[in-house]
């Protein structure tokens, strides 16, 4: 059976990710820039001595500091780092203005020593300390994130702390270098200091990757940054498929005809869609949905099936594979008139409906107003040995439409267990008659993947069986909040709708977009509820007005040698994150406070 435990690492993973790189625009950032490069340079040498000449030389030295450094930005942005797949001009900038910062709050620090003590030899000392911590940021940032090599990460880093040396050179006397000596050797003891410092760090931080995965922690994280930042997905796949393994995947499929044609689809891959973003199998839902429609012209909707993130697909070239597998299928048997109408039943929290399409019975699973999540596998194979023992084939659904506590997997089960024997029970039992279908699709251009809704969009199939009229409404979305299906529901039966289930594609495609908690939003925790509710409504009546008579296809196809993550490796790689977050953290505290201690008693006391 699954733990969920990889659902929470995987969560952890989205929250920790989706925060990254929320620098200003590059318009702020010149302007940030220009406002600390001015006052930091001008407080800095009105320090030493309160005079008009002072501040002219600090306003030189500003001015001077604001273009060296946008000039720098510019080159390296445009030669070492122009195939980078993440620093481009602003990021480059970005840094600088952070390490820049970090430089002027060392340099205003020894300002006020320099003033309050009547030391002007402390301000040079000070300025190399402030030269040492920005390079080291410089260099801790481009080697663990840049994919340029180690003579392009050393040259995009020394060169804006190198060309700010220059008008040191020409203000000697005025910051109290004595000599070109000393300004060579307090550098090279600045840079050395930094260069030791960040190999310490990145051996520690490197060392617990390959530990454990055999993948350095930096490569990893650069992997990482260059989907979030940029949303290429081929440096973090690679890893996916080195570590994946090969999977035989089960797909089931229950399409509609009228007339002969394709009228509507319901697929439900064996396959997770995740882990997060663009990777992997997360788009896989409305992959399925787009391919299906654009070849047949017909109405599809891919459920959550019974699986977790133990089976999301390795690459995108596995889901290609996987897609055209499944458009493969489609159209394979031959149809059955025959339909029951939608019965439930309930034990516990759980809730099941079932309705059986010719030898098929459709069995959909929820807690719903508590919490959903993903169920096993085992029990999609207990609920079609079931259902064997009937006659049937069985085609079960996770709803995945509610969330707001926690989940209890192992009560959920049992709880399942005993409400689908029931349902299957009583929808053998029910009168199978000839019936109707009707459906429509939407993609509210409204709602965004940050909302919560996948590119999708909003699926309705309605069957009427003597009169009765069951609707299936597929979001694509990853769970919603709690409440929601039931206001759903009470909407569609003002429309005739005797019964149906609200469920959604559990896509991954809006996992680590925002900025929360979670990293993603529910349905209908961004959106306007009843915004979303008069679209179902609107797609419903349609639905509606296309019902005619129809058959039912069941088939069910196995893709061969599927390259998945395993839970295993999704686990190893997730827990990595937090496993190489507290070494850093704790290599940081020790590292740096005594690089910093150690640096300033040696820039005070060399020369």
């Amino acid at each position: 059976m699954t733990d969920d435990s990889t659902d929470k690492y995987i969560d952890k993973v989205v929250k920790r990710y989706s925060k990254l790189f929320g620098i200003p625009s590059q318009r702020k950032l010149l302007v940030y820039f220009g406002v600390l490069a001015l006052h930091g340079a001008i407080l800095s040498i009105l320090s030493l001595n309160l005079s008009i000449d002072n501040f002219v030389a600090g306003l030189w030295f500003g001015a001077v500091f604001f273009l060296f450094t946008l000039f720098s930005d510019f080159v390296v942005s445009y030669t070492v780092m122009r195939p980078d797949l993440i620093f481009n001009f602003r990021r480059c900038f970005g840094l600088s203005f952070f390490s820049s910062l970090l430089w002027f709050g060392v340099l205003l620090l020894g300002a006020l020593l320099t003033a309050v003590l009547g030391a002007p030899h402390l301000w040079i000392r000070f300025f190399f300390l402030g030269f040492s911590a920005a390079l080291i940021l410089r260099l801790l940032v481009l080697s663990v994130t840049s994919f340029a090599g180690f003579g392009g990460v050393l040259f995009s880093s020394l060169l804006q702390p190198i060309l700010i040396l220059i008008p040191i050179i020409f203000m000697g006397p005025t910051v109290g270098v004595t000599s070109q000596v000393q300004l060579l050797v307090l550098a090279s003891v600045s840079v050395l200091a930094a260069l030791v410092t960040v190999s310490i760090f990145k051996y520690f931080m490197d060392r617990v990757g390959t530990g454990s995965l055999g993948i350095a922690s930096s490569v990893l994280f650069k992997a990482f940054l260059a989907n979030w930042a940029e949303n290429l997905v081929a440096p973090l796949e690679t890893f996916f498929e080195q570590l994946g393994n090969l999977q035989d995947i089960n797909v089931s499929l229950l399409t509609f005809k009228a007339n002969e044609k394709l009228k509507a689809a319901v697929v439900v891959p064996a396959l997770h869609p995740g882990p997060f973003k663009n990777l992997g199998s997360s788009l896989l839902p409305s992959l399925i949905q787009t391919a299906i429609q654009d070849k047949f012209g017909c109405v599809v909707c891919v459920p959550h099936g019974l699986v977790g993130h133990e089976l999301d697909v390795a690459s995108q070239s596995q889901n290609q594979r996987v897609v055209e597998s499944i458009v493969g299928f489609v159209g394979l048997t031959e149809g059955n008139l025959k339909a029951t109408q939608m019965v439930r039943t309930e034990s516990g929290d759980a809730k099941a409906s079932c309705q059986i399409f010719g030898d098929c019975v459709l069995l959909t699973l929820t807690t719903a107003p508590k919490t959903m999540e993903d169920l096993p596998p085992e029990l999609n194979s207990f609920i079609v040995c079931e259902a064997g023992k009937l006659g049937l084939s069985a085609l079960a659904i996770d709803a995945h439409n509610s969330m707001d506590d926690q989940f209890d997997l192992d009560a959920a089960v049992n709880s399942f267990t005993q409400a689908s024997v029931a349902c299957l029970g009583k929808a053998v039992k029910s009168k199978a008659s000839s019936f109707k279908v009707g459906a429509a699709t939407v993609v509210p251009q409204d709602f965004t993947v940050r909302d919560g809704m996948g590119s999708g969009g909003i699926s309705v199939i309605v069957s009427e069986v003597d009169g009765h009229k069951a609707a299936y409404v597929t979001i694509d979305g990853n769970n919603m909040v709690s409440g929601l299906r039931e206001k759903i529901l009470s909407a569609i039966k003002e429309l005739g709708i005797d019964d149906g289930e609200v469920l959604t594609t559990d896509t991954h495609s809006v996992c680590g977009m925002i900025r929360s908690a979670r990293g993603y939003n529910l349905v209908g925790e961004a959106i306007d509820h009843q915004k979303l509710i008069d679209y179902i409504k609107q797609v419903t009546v349609r639905a509606l007005g296309d019902l005619e008579p129809a058959t039912v296809s069941w088939h069910t196809d196995v893709i061969s040698d599927v390259k998945v993550i395993g839970e295993k490796q999704i686990n190893e790689l997730t827990v990595l994150a937090d496993k190489t977050t507290e070494c850093v953290k704790r290599v940081a505290a020790v590292l740096f406070p005594s690089v910093a201690v150690c640096l300033t008693l040696l820039l005070l006391f060399l020369l």
